[in-house]
């Protein structure tokens, strides 16, 4: 996979398609890397030029020392698609990808074309347990998220039916970076767009898992009410929802940026 040098660290990626389509970006949910998006990629790439890339300290993606901001892991993007010639683009980003997509439809409205928001919130969790989370990682690896990772993604029912692929992530998410990782929880735990999100006009999809414990229908609904227009589509799924309704996700985000 290709590799670029931004702000001094690298950055990895894939774009696949046709370069002359609308470019569609994809930003991967915390302890993952790109290639839990390549569901949507396969499927959606006769449409779309796909670019995918691992957020700063996850998959191939390096991470500087210490602790990320929201601020910077959205700079991130807009560094990456300067560095691509990509004047605008899609953009889908699930849970922490979510919150990288909100941050950009605030702050940089004239990159985005229409906004998908995964199974996300403008406010995840609260500070001290990322805190806590991160100091646990770095104490002890990644060990200890890992061990209950299958519980918080998926339901049970997909966890039985999918063990390949539950174990596939979840072996992803247990050799990732413990320093990455804390370096993003650590963004996450002062991260909150809540009074910011009502500033977001462009065309927004908000999908939202209907077992999802972590970001729930009920954040996603609030969102839908600070977001002038948003649509919400719920799905039988739990957190990591582009994987377990692949198929229902792909019709939701195609059928909308196709329209």
């Amino acid at each position: 996979m290709p590799v670029m040098q931004l702000d001094g660290y690298a950055v990895s990626y894939q774009l696949d398609g046709n370069p002359a389509a609308p470019c569609l970006m994809f930003s991967n949910s915390l302890g993952t890397d790109f290639s839990m998006w390549q569901g949507q990629a396969a499927m959606l790439q006769r449409d779309f030029r796909i670019l995918r890339y691992d957020t700063r300290g996850h998959g191939a993606s390096a991470c500087h020392p210490g602790a990320a901001t929201l601020e910077q892991l959205g700079q991130d993007v807009l560094m990456l698609l300067d560095a691509l010639a990509i004047e605008r683009t899609h953009f889908c980003g699930l849970s922490m990808g979510g919150m990288i997509a909100q941050w950009l439809a605030i702050h940089a409205p004239q990159r985005i074309n229409k906004l998908a928001l995964a199974n996300t919130a403008a406010r995840i969790g609260q500070e001290q347990a990322w805190r806590d989370r991160a100091a646990l990682v770095r104490a002890g690896g990644m060990h200890a998220v890992a061990d209950g990772a299958a519980g918080r993604w998926f339901t049970p029912s997909y966890v039985e039916r999918a063990p390949q692929q539950v174990a596939a992530l979840v072996a992803g998410l247990r050799h990732g970076s413990a320093e990455g990782y804390a370096a993003c929880c650590e963004a996450l735990a002062v991260a909150d767009l809540r009074e910011q999100i009502g500033t977001i006009s462009v065309p927004t999809l908000l999908i939202a898992g209907e077992s999802d414990p972590v970001t729930t229908v009920a954040d996603a609904r609030a969102m839908q009410q600070a977001i002038t227009g948003a649509e919400l589509v719920t799905l039988p799924a739990s957190h990591i929802s582009n994987i377990e309704a692949e198929t229902a996700f792909n019709q939701a985000l195609r059928e909308f940026l196709l329209r």
